[in-house]
């Protein structure tokens, strides 16, 4: 199955013609129209973009599957997602999507393996990498230069700091 990536969440229902909130996560909230077949995580059809406006947070969008502001509102929290490979090429070879790093081996410095990279989340403050040891909890590594020196995509790996145990 080709991995998909979340580029938004609709909001619920903009007006009374039918339009309808997308919170975007994607560098440009327009972008998001562009890619036009939006579809489920289980990678089922979900939106059609007809046309689309910025917004606060995203864009307000008249999509062919909604034509009231009820049948919006129904739609509020559903998760947004376009297939990787839809996604724009990248220019430098040190460029990378985030959701590039799933999967990727994580060793300390010495080269000891610290574990894999389950999830890429942010809370609002910075990005986290959730790391699955090869045995035990997941732990949170923030990532910024000083926890995540080196990402080696073409090896699979990145090189991590992990910081001071804390109870």
């Amino acid at each position: 199955m080709t991995p998909l990536i979340q580029v938004g969440v609709v909001g619920g229902a903009f007006g009374v013609r039918g339009e309808v909130r997308i919170t975007t996560y994607t560098d440009d909230p327009m972008a998001l129209a562009g890619y036009r077949d939006l579809v489920r995580q289980d990678g089922t059809p979900a939106l059609t973009v007809l046309s689309a406006r910025p917004a606060k947070a995203g864009i307000v969008a008249r999509v062919k599957e909604v034509d009231s502001p009820e049948a919006a509102d129904v739609l509020r929290g559903l998760k947004l997602f376009i297939p990787r490979a839809r996604l724009p090429a990248l220019e430098d070879e040190d460029e990378f999507y985030l959701a590039d790093l799933i999967g990727l081996a994580v060793e300390d410095e010495a080269g000891e393996t610290l574990g894999v990279v389950k999830a890429v989340q942010n809370f609002g403050a910075d990005d986290l990498l959730e790391i699955q040891p090869p045995s035990g909890a997941s732990w949170w590594l923030p990532f910024t230069r000083a926890a995540v020196p080196e990402v080696k995509l073409a090896e699979r790996r990145i090189v991590a700091v992990r910081p001071p145990e804390t109870e």
